[in-house]
């Protein structure tokens, strides 16, 4: 046999076949090029319920010789690609590949004038079609004023391919520039740099502006955010400003005013100084899925943190650490999805401490999250893949994995690292991490060879963070070691649970329930409470949820935290009452938090309703958890 030499272009096909990227949750070739810079020209069409326009990627050749682009797309409709303004051929596959989309696959020839060159500019004209899951379109009728329709985008996990081609993984960060031309107010995830140009409509319709914004700090694609509707604004701080419909400014204003810039400067003095020059929050419409979405410049925020109270606020805490946790550094992918949100857990209950000058906030903040953990391990059960604090995702959807485990297992192993080595030693590595990987992305092991390595040359110190079993952390399913919390905030919470616990149970008891019995509970003490009577081995009888319910009124309250954990205690107990008033909850409030409780309870006790309820609000909730519905009604009935 005669041997030949392979070619260099041989042996480059074959590393990449061996090493593949980082992230198995993308179909682009990211290892052959990377994104530096990505410019989104597009009209927002109300109408047509449609972006339409021109994506321009910047990306630097990494493997030499390679002349095809792979970028992700899903459910959009590509009409034509140029390479440095010359035409290019492509292919976009006309099957998907579930879950993942359809591959973009762009021809780089050698008549292109960068075909030799270390970057060159794509452009890609497309436009969004109606299965697009990033965004939500409403009709004025579901607004509040009823005068105008919204829209707003939600990428995270793997929805921005079906917004615009990108390579769609935490693992490449790219600047961007937004032109987006909307009849109304825009907001997008940069720092605005003007509205202008305005085109008067035609047949009609209103006129458009363009909305300009810049982002100078390299972002993963997940964090490409957009909102158009009738908003206004107000300031809540030095450097913030809260944003929302007209008739809801005052209420949003009043709520954030008094902690943003505390919580700032709190994150500030635990991390290094704010990075993103200014800090907002855009309070969307109910039907948006989550607490809060960490969009650089503009947290996206659930209406229900405006309680009229200032109870919910930590919220913005939250998506405020985000801003160094998870935007300047990311989670290469989203099997180390913890490092992300464990790391804005702990950094959140750290600012709550600093602000409040109190650790047992802290610890307080804990317990209850040990209990959304404990809930989220109970609905995949102890043994499952997605109980660990680093999951296979390979030919799996991110957003099933999607829980409270990655935030609260995650924080607890930070808090465990802090105790092992001792909080001011830990103080010196937490703004160490976070300036070694700023404006990158990085895994489970880098971060643990980091965290080795700043220790190293500490005796003590080092040697009880080798002698760690960083296995079982990473890698056992089900619950971490527990942490020994001091629960000084929450005993007379679970003194109360008791008593109830003993009214249910028909002992001997000299109790009457009052509204006193809470009065000088914050609204987090009634979380612990409720969340306690939540466990019990026997739910309360419906007679007692309906004496609870009138003394303690909580099925009136405008927190949202509240009314669904007392819905849910209700629906434990199979209390006919509450039935109707948890489908109105769900057909009003499209926060998945809330939403996943409540529907499971309403599903156990009147499967009919719960299916009425999915169908009679499908255009009311948000792609993203109208899927996540969809999935627990179809597990549901196969599993009885």
């Amino acid at each position: 046999m005669v041997m030949r030499p392979v070619s260099d272009a041989a042996v480059e096909r074959a590393a990449a076949s061996i090493h593949q990227p980082r992230d198995p949750n993308t179909l682009s070739n990211y290892n052959a090029w990377r994104t530096k810079h990505t410019k989104a020209d597009y009209e927002i069409d109300f109408d047509a319920k449609r972006l339409k326009g021109i994506i321009e990627l910047t990306l630097e050749r990494l493997a030499k010789g390679e002349r095809k682009i792979i970028l992700d797309t899903s459910y959009l409709d590509i009409s034509g690609v140029a390479i440095g303004g010359l035409r290019a051929k492509y292919n976009l596959a006309s099957s998907r590949i579930e879950p993942y989309g359809s591959p973009l696959t762009i021809e780089v020839e050698e008549r292109h004038a960068s075909f030799r060159q270390s970057e060159l500019t794509v452009q890609i004209f497309v436009q969004t079609t109606n299965d697009c899951t990033a965004l939500q379109w409403l009709t004025p009728e579901q607004t509040t004023n009823k005068k105008h329709p919204y829209m707003f985008s939600q990428c995270q996990a793997i929805h921005a391919r079906s917004l615009l081609p990108c390579q769609d993984t935490p693992d490449v960060k790219s600047k961007y520039t937004f032109n987006i031309r909307s009849p109304l107010p825009v907001l997008a995830s940069g720092l605005p740099t003007g509205a202008r140009d305005f085109q008067p409509g035609k047949d009609g319709k209103p006129g458009t502006l363009l909305y300009t914004f810049n982002q100078p700090i390299p972002m993963p694609s997940y964090l490409f955010a957009l909102a158009s509707g009738d908003l206004a604004c107000a300031s809540v701080g030095p450097r913030s400003t809260v944003w929302t419909g007209p008739e809801e400014l005052k209420d949003c204003q009043w709520e954030f005013e008094e902690d943003t810039e505390p919580f700032i400067q709190a994150a500030e003095k635990i991390v290094y100084p704010y990075a993103w020059t200014t800090y907002n929050v855009l309070v969307l419409p109910p039907s948006f899925p989550y607490g809060g979405m960490e969009n650089p410049q503009y947290t996206f925020a659930t209406p229900t943190v405006v309680s009229g109270d200032r109870q919910n606020v930590d919220v913005v805490a939250h998506e405020l650490a985000h801003s160094w946790s998870g935007n300047l550094v990311s989670n290469a992918s989203w099997e180390h999805f913890w490092l992300n949100e464990g790391w804005t857990v702990y950094l959140e209950r750290r600012i709550q401490a600093e602000v409040h000058g109190n650790e047992q906030v802290r610890h307080f903040s804990a317990i209850i999250g040990w209990k959304a953990l404990s809930d989220s391990i109970a609905q995949f059960g102890e043994d499952h893949e997605f109980t660990k604090l680093v999951v296979d995702l390979k030919g799996k959807d991110p957003d099933d994995a999607f829980s409270s485990i990655p935030y609260e297992k995650g924080s607890t192993l930070l808090w465990h690292l802090e105790r092992l080595v001792g909080k001011d030693k830990w103080d010196r590595f937490i703004p160490h991490y976070f300036t070694e990987y700023k404006e990158r992305s990085v895994d489970s092991y880098e971060f643990k060879s980091t965290l080795l390595a700043f220790f190293e040359s500490d005796a003590a110190a080092s040697k009880k963070l080798n002698e760690l079993d960083w296995d079982t952390w990473f890698y056992q399913a089900g619950f971490p070691p527990k942490p020994d919390f001091d629960t000084t905030l929450a005993d007379q919470c679970y003194e109360l649970a008791d008593e109830w616990q003993a009214l249910n149970e028909g002992k001997s008891t000299d109790f009457r329930p009052k509204a006193d019995d809470i009065k000088d509970f914050t609204a987090n003490q009634s979380v612990v409470f409720l969340e306690r009577i939540q466990t019990f081995s026997e739910p309360l009888s419906p007679s007692l949820v309906e004496q609870m319910g009138s003394t303690y009124a909580f099925s009136s309250s405008k927190n949202v935290e509240l009314v669904s954990r007392f819905y849910t205690i209700g629906l434990q107990a199979r209390d006919q009452s509450v039935y109707k008033p948890s489908a109105e909850l769900l057909g009003k409030v499209g926060r998945m938090k809330f939403v996943r409780p409540v529907f499971k309870g309403l599903m156990e006790c009147d499967l009919e309703l719960a299916k009425d309820t999915l169908k009679n609000n499908k255009d009311f909730y948000h792609p993203i958890c109208r899927n996540m519905m969809q999935k627990m009604l179809e597990r549901f009935e196969k599993g009885k």
